[in-house]
């Protein structure tokens, strides 16, 4: 079976893996909440990055704006997500400690997920994620933000997490757990959808 080379299949992190996970973490969060969107999304993206900027310099070989804020007419979480590549992102000492000195908390490390690293800032509200170059990861918020800005029925469709917030969710992973399902079957058709990479779909199993 052909797949596309930013596939991969469908999992959800279990609990130990959102333990393992944490940094700094704080013990209970805020419920998640799903807003109408805001067209000063962009230009606080465009602040919080110039900001990234000013602290990494030229460590910041890419920034991007990504997740549903980036989407225009998406409601989403009032909450700004930022992909950035370094050189090495499992190399904390080359950056983590000037976020730090910024304002920035360290929130998630994810050495077995392309070391992902999530830097969190409070005021305005943004998730940073951290990258190295080649990571699959950005690649697919990259195109996953593309899709949903050239296809209403999937941008609507994926609105439809405000279901999932409304369950009372106060921890983002499990939140991006319960809309999981919907977004693995979006990255399909983009996949199927892309004419540089044959890709055979490969739906998800009933019990997912």
């Amino acid at each position: 079976m052909v797949t596309h080379p930013l596939w991969r299949p469908f999992e959800l992190a279990s609990d130990a893996d959102i333990v393992a996970a944490r940094v700094n973490a704080p013990q209970r969060g805020a419920p998640i909440d799903v807003v109408e969107p805001d067209p000063t999304w962009p230009a606080t993206f465009a602040i919080v990055a110039a900001r990234v900027g000013a602290v990494l310099g030229r460590r910041a070989l890419t920034i991007a704006h990504v997740g549903s804020t980036a989407v225009a007419g998406l409601a989403a979480k009032p909450v700004i997500d930022i992909d950035v590549i370094v050189t090495d992102s499992a190399d904390e000492q080359a950056y983590v400690p000037d976020m730090e000195a910024g304002g920035w908390v360290l929130r998630i490390r994810e050495p077995e997920f392309e070391e992902h690293r999530l830097l969190r800032l409070e005021d305005p509200e943004c998730n940073l994620h951290v990258w190295s170059p080649g990571s699959p990861e950005p690649r697919r918020h990259l195109a996953f933000r593309d899709w949903l800005g050239t296809h209403p029925e999937d941008r609507d469709l994926y609105a439809a997490k405000r279901v999932a917030a409304a369950r009372g969710f106060t921890d983002g992973m499990h939140y991006n757990n319960a809309k999981a399902g919907v977004v693995y079957d979006i990255y399909e058709r983009i996949f199927a959808a892309d004419p540089a990479h044959p890709h055979d779909p490969r739906p998800r199993t009933r019990q997912s």
